[in-house]
């Protein structure tokens, strides 16, 4: 097994949505990371003693105006720390290391239980790109570069191979050929100048199951 000198974050993907998010702190650094989770729907809850107009406008989620109480993460899933206030940062990062509740303090990797990633998030696809810490320009670039490389193609395809995993998971009972099944399907979307139908994939489909 590969080894590394340096330590490396694990890229759970993590369903959040109803989730109980707790941000601390008001300022714009609060709201890009308040624009990436709305998408995923959280339970946003924002305190700070001055809150900026962009994350007062921002829909779904509560507005706490005063300063930061202990109890405020009682129940929390996670936590951002992304206060003006160094002390209060590492404050919030020891509390929550007490409590087992993943925080992220913003632009301080050493007080993080998590990292957020660079994010492409394209209907059912997401991917998320880090450096470790190392570089966000890099991981912002890499962003970029994937977006571009996600178009309407990709997005069809992977709508086809869901609409068919079902069927195909039902119907034929061997792993290996099943993964030849949906292999062929990812040919015929990615490798073809046109999607195939239906109709396609459903006499693909039935052809691999008399070899069963």
């Amino acid at each position: 097994m590969e080894s590394s000198d340096t330590m490396g974050y694990f890229p759970f993907f993590i369903n959040i949505k109803d989730k109980k998010c707790v941000i601390v702190g008001g300022g714009n650094v609060a709201a890009r990371k308040i624009e990436k989770l709305l998408p995923f729907e959280p339970n946003i809850t924002v305190i700070a003693p001055e809150i900026s107009d962009i994350i007062k406008n921002c829909k779904n989620i509560k507005i706490i105006g005063r300063e930061f109480k202990n109890e405020d993460i009682n129940d929390a899933f996670f936590v951002i720390s992304a206060s003006d206030d160094e002390q209060l940062n590492a404050h919030i990062f020891n509390l929550c290391s007490e409590k087992k509740i993943p925080v992220n303090t913003v632009d301080d990797c050493d007080k993080c239980g998590f990292i957020f990633p660079a994010v492409v998030h394209k209907n059912d696809i997401t991917v998320g790109i880090s450096t470790g810490g190392k570089s966000p320009l890099f991981a912002s670039y890499l962003r970029m570069q994937t977006e571009k490389m996600i178009d309407e193609k990709y997005l069809k395809t992977v709508e086809i191979l869901g609409k068919f995993r079902d069927k195909i998971k039902r119907e034929i009972t061997s792993e290996e050929i099943r993964k030849k099944a949906f292999s062929k399907i990812l040919k015929m979307c990615i490798e073809s100048e046109a999607l195939p139908n239906d109709l396609q994939i459903y006499n693909m489909i039935e052809e691999l199951k008399k070899v069963l």
